[in-house]
């Protein structure tokens, strides 16, 4: 059977990766586009971290893609035509696109992955500081590769911000990356209630907008939401004692985590020297999260029944 005739469950979906500063986004958001395209599933690994660099190397690519930013226009803080989702939140033009329309600066593609930059802002100069922009590519952009059925990760930057923006309502599912700190585990709660809020249909903050249009576009967005759920995944994990006590604070939230990844000092050294991630023993955890991830619908309706 071929890969156009397969239709596997995650084809189509988007999935954005969240976590604090250093909880090891990019790490997961590598090792499950390794995963999944070993599964089987044509991955497309969107890099939304408007800050963070090397995402490139650490998928064995030997240059990073141009960033989207530019082919959009440019962030409208600089003159360009890509306007913050908070203050414009309609959607960007043209955003729905296919990879063999796009000029071949824009993408890198190997092994059944294909990785995109949305933008970066180290190089923008000085009163060009917000990403909103790079927030509203991360949030709308939709990649079809050709007829192929193909799974979409979208590695947000670190923190909350980009999911206050809304960018979660174009998702399936997010993923909160939780390394061994209480900050890590109190930025998954407040995923938690984040999402939970969405589906509620509770509504963004609109005080700031003045024209009506914009307010009940907003409002839209938010109330047909895409969203699922959110999971966790636990990362940096030395031991079993670590582990245990992760699950006991994650359990007092109502969280239940998918998966582990454990510490493994040749990943520090693989993003250090610009490497490729290829440990054995990271890329098995990594394989365990992109099965449960392959069954999560089914694994969350069964929870819905027996409820």
């Amino acid at each position: 059977m071929s890969d156009i005739e397969e239709q596997k469950s995650l084809s189509g979906k988007r999935i954005g990766i969240f976590g604090k500063g250093g909880s090891g986004k990019s790490t997961l958001a590598v090792l499950l586009a390794k995963a999944l395209s070993g599964e089987g599933y044509h991955v497309c690994l969107l890099d939304a971290d408007s800050t963070n660099l090397g995402i490139s190397r650490a998928l064995g690519f030997e240059r990073s893609p141009v960033p989207l930013l530019d082919y959009f226009g440019g962030m409208v803080f600089s003159g360009g035509a890509v306007t913050c989702p908070v203050d414009d939140p309609t959607r960007l033009p043209g955003a729905e696109i296919t990879i063999d329309s796009l000029p071949a600066q824009y993408f890198v593609q190997r092994d059944k992955i294909t990785l995109l930059v949305a933008g970066k802002i180290g190089d923008k100069g000085p009163g060009a500081g917000c990403d909103g922009p790079v927030s509203k590519i991360a949030r709308d952009l939709r990649i079809y590769n050709g007829d192929i059925p193909t799974v979409t990760l979208v590695d947000f930057k670190a923190g909350f911000e980009d999911s206050a923006r809304g960018a979660i309502t174009s998702l399936d599912w997010a993923i909160v990356v939780v390394d061994p700190t209480l900050a890590s585990i109190e930025m998954a709660n407040d995923m938690r209630q984040m999402v939970e809020r969405v589906k509620a249909d509770v509504l963004p903050a609109t005080m700031h907008l003045e024209n009506p249009e914009m307010v009940a576009l907003a409002n839209r967005i938010f109330v047909e939401s895409n969203i699922k759920s959110v999971l966790f995944v636990l990362n940096k994990v030395k031991n079993s004692e670590v582990e245990n006590h992760l699950r006991k604070e994650l359990c007092v939230r109502n969280i239940e985590p998918i998966g582990v990844i454990h510490e493994h000092t040749s990943l520090s050294y693989a993003w250090l020297n610009g490497d490729p991630l290829d440990e054995i023993g990271v890329n098995q955890e990594a394989r365990n999260i992109a099965r449960v991830l392959d069954c999560i619908d089914a694994i969350e309706e069964n929870d819905r029944v027996s409820i």
